[in-house]
């Protein structure tokens, strides 16, 4: 597990963590006497990192953070060092903002990277070659991005405008895919969920999620129809939608994840969402960053959660961070289930 800092007053560690033994292994275990995570191998990045990636099938890192859209390439350290050190920089020559990312190593290690809908490329991670330049005119913020598969890149607005990107007839013009009404005035981000083993990149569920906390289901095959608009039951939508995070469980068909509003990270089971303008419940409320941190009572405002993600083979198991520097990893229990 990787985790960097964010803060802007420089010597914001990075650092790759070993998990407990428990979360090393595949099957459920018992009580386990370890629980806390240890150091392996860390570092200093002289930038807040807003994003962190790790470069599949390489011991490479990639990060993201102001003041510009530049990349940093980082090396996890070998087994005779403890240090990650900082390789080079992936320049832009924008001073846009800090860019999103996403990696892929089907064809060799890339990044996706991009902070405006007019700014995004694919680079070789470690050539820096560029191989891919999205032909558009919009300078749009992006709200996120991803690779559909080796061949297809989605990106999504913070607007909420979805446009779809086909790698091999470059420079390709984005497509702009249609959607269902979005409210305006919001920030939006999106969470690619997997689709039946064996079917097409296309075949897969689609989640919009606004700082508002509207969340719309589609299927990338029709993505003008909504299977369902819901709002998220959240205390109070949030300003700047940094922190959005919505995301779906890799090994359970219909549940998915929220966060970015508050100290929270809400589940929800998305079986029988159908229609629109109702407000969804959360099956699981993990409020565990909010309370006993220890900031009660002090005057600071309660940590929020900067993100989270899902356990690759642990179906009810999530890690999440705040802005208090707190890693959680916790299971969830459905409702009328025994812990």
């Amino acid at each position: 597990v990787c985790v960097a800092g964010y803060g802007h007053s420089g010597g914001n560690e990075i650092l790759q963590l070993i998990p407990p033994p428990s979360l090393q292994v595949k099957e459920t275990q018992g009580l386990c006497p370890e629980r806390d995570f240890k150091v392996e191998c860390g570092g200093f990045s002289t930038r807040p990192v807003y994003s962190l990636k790790y470069v599949p099938d390489t011991s490479l890192l990639v990060t993201s953070g102001p003041p510009d859209s530049s990349l940093q390439l980082w090396q996890v350290s070998a087994e005779d060092s403890d240090v990650i050190k900082p390789l080079s920089a992936i320049t832009t020559g924008n001073g846009q903002p800090w860019a999103k990312i996403a990696t892929l190593s089907t064809r060799g290690p890339w990044v996706l990277h991009g902070s405006r809908v007019d700014n995004v490329r694919i680079t070789e991670v470690e050539s820096r070659k560029n191989i891919y330049t999205a032909a558009s005119r919009s300078s749009e913020e992006l709200g996120g991005l991803a690779f559909l598969d080796h061949d297809t890149l989605l990106l999504c607005s913070a607007e909420g405008r979805l446009l779809l990107g086909d790698l091999r007839v470059p420079p390709s013009p984005l497509e702009v895919v249609s959607v269902p009404w979005v409210p305006s005035g919001q920030r939006w981000c999106m969470g690619v969920g997997h689709g039946p083993p064996g079917s097409a990149s296309t075949s897969r569920p689609l989640l919009c999620l606004s700082s508002g906390g509207h969340l719309t289901l589609t299927d990338l095959r029709k993505t003008s129809e909504a299977l369902a608009v819901v709002k998220c039951k959240v205390p109070s939508p949030t300003s700047h939608g940094d922190f959005l995070c919505v995301s779906w469980a890799p090994a359970l068909e219909s549940c998915l994840a929220v966060s970015g509003f508050d100290g929270a990270v809400r589940v929800y089971d998305a079986r029988g969402w159908q229609g629109s303008g109702w407000e969804a419940e959360p099956t699981f409320l993990h409020r565990g960053h909010a309370v006993g941190g220890g900031w009660e009572g002090s005057g600071d405002p309660p940590p929020s959660v900067t993100t989270h993600t899902w356990h690759p083979q642990k179906a009810r198991t999530l890690l999440s961070a705040a802005s208090d520097g707190s890693l959680h990893v916790w299971d969830w229990v459905p409702p009328g289930e025994d812990c």
